[in-house]
C-alpha cells in the first residue's frame, strides 16, 4: 500500500515538473540539463528537425543514433540562412516569348514557377507577371539573364538573414521532442486514471506546439533555399500605321467643292444677318421719305411755281 502510493505521489510530482519546465524553452543547454536529470541521452535531430534515424525520436533510441546528430548541430549553426527576393521590371518587343524564356532558364535553373498573370490590353498590348522560385546558387545567374531580356524598366533586390531563427526553431524542436518522449514514459508508468487523463492533455499541448515548429522550420527552408523572383513584363506598344496618300480622286474633288460651296453660303448668311438691322432702318428712312416728306416737297414746288405764275402775269 505504502508502495503504492509513493508511485502515485512519484507521477504527479513529475508531472508538475513537466508543467513547470515549460514547452519553450529554446536553447540547448535546457536539453542538456534534462539529459544529465533522468539519466537519457537527448534525442538527436538533423536539418530537418526529424531525428537521426529520419522520424520523431520517442526519446528511447541509443548513444550510437543519437551521436552522429549530436555533432551535426553545431556545422548546422555555422551554416548562414538568407531569404533573397527580387522583383523586375522589363519592357520587351514580344512578352509571349520573353514569358516562354523565362520559364525556361527557371527550369534549367532547376527551379518552377509559382504564379503567373498575363493580360491583353487594347487588343495590341501584353503584360504578363510571373513568379519564379530557383535555388540560391542560381540566384544570381538566372536574376541576370532575366534582366537581360530586354529594357530593364526597375530593379529590387533584398536579402533577409534568418540565421538566428532557423538555429532557434532546431534548438525548441528538440527540446520539444524530448518533453514529449517524456510524457509518453510517465503515461507508460502511470496507473491512474486521473493521471492518464492528465498526462493525455499535456501530451496532445505539447504535440500540436511541436507541429507548429515542424511546420515553422518547413517554411523557413523553403524560404531559404529557393530564392522567389517577380518578373513583370511588359510589351512595348506599336506605333499606328499611317495611311498610304494616293493624292485626290474625283470625290475628293466632288467633296471639297461641295465643302466650299457649303461653307461660302454660311459666311453669306452670317454677313446678310449682320447686315440686316442696318437694311431695316435703312428701308424704313426711304419708306418715309418717300411716302411723306417727298409728296409734301412735291406740292410746296407746284403751289410756289403757281403764285410765280400769277405774279408774271
Amino acid at each position: 500500500m505504502r508502495t503504492s502510493r509513493h508511485h502515485r505521489l512519484a507521477v504527479v510530482l513529475l508531472a508538475a515538473s513537466l508543467a513547470l519546465a515549460g514547452c519553450g524553452a529554446s536553447d540547448d543547454r535546457a536539453a542538456g540539463s534534462e539529459k544529465a536529470a533522468d539519466g537519457r541521452p537527448g534525442p538527436g535531430y538533423a536539418a530537418d528537425g526529424s531525428g537521426a534515424d529520419g522520424k520523431a525520436s520517442d526519446g528511447t533510441g541509443s548513444d550510437a543514433k543519437a551521436g552522429p546528430a549530436a555533432t551535426a548541430a553545431p556545422e548546422q549553426r555555422q551554416r548562414q540562412h538568407v531569404i533573397r527576393t527580387a522583383v523586375l521590371s522589363v519592357e520587351v518587343a514580344d512578352a509571349t516569348a520573353a514569358l516562354a524564356k523565362a520559364r525556361a532558364v527557371t527550369e534549367a535553373a532547376g527551379g518552377h514557377v509559382a504564379d503567373e498573370t498575363t493580360e491583353r490590353v487594347d487588343d495590341d498590348h501584353v503584360t504578363s507577371q510571373i513568379v519564379l522560385r530557383v535555388p540560391q546558387s542560381a540566384y544570381d545567374a538566372t536574376l541576370k539573364e532575366l534582366a537581360g531580356a530586354g529594357k530593364l524598366l526597375s530593379r529590387k533586390a533584398a536579402a533577409e538573414d534568418v540565421t538566428d531563427q532557423v538555429v532557434d526553431v532546431e534548438s525548441r524542436i528538440a527540446t520539444q521532442r524530448a518533453s514529449v518522449a517524456r510524457v509518453r514514459e510517465l503515461m507508460d508508468r502511470a496507473t491512474k486514471l486521473s493521471d492518464v487523463v492528465t498526462l493525455e492533455g499535456q501530451l496532445s499541448s505539447r504535440q500540436a506546439d511541436l507541429e507548429a515548429l515542424l511546420a515553422k522550420q518547413a517554411a523557413l527552408k523553403d524560404r531559404t533555399a529557393l530564392a522567389t523572383i517577380t518578373l513583370h513584363l511588359n510589351e512595348r506598344e506599336r506605333p499606328a500605321a499611317e495611311p498610304e496618300d494616293d493624292g485626290p480622286g474625283f470625290g475628293d474633288a466632288l467633296s471639297g467643292g461641295w465643302n466650299a460651296l457649303v461653307s461660302t453660303a454660311k459666311w453669306a448668311g452670317i454677313v446678310l444677318l449682320a447686315v440686316a438691322p442696318w437694311a431695316a432702318v435703312l428701308l424704313v428712312g426711304y419708306a418715309g421719305w418717300r411716302w411723306l416728306v417727298r409728296p409734301r416737297t412735291a406740292r410746296r414746288r407746284t403751289a410756289e411755281r403757281a403764285e410765280s405764275g400769277d405774279a408774271a402775269s
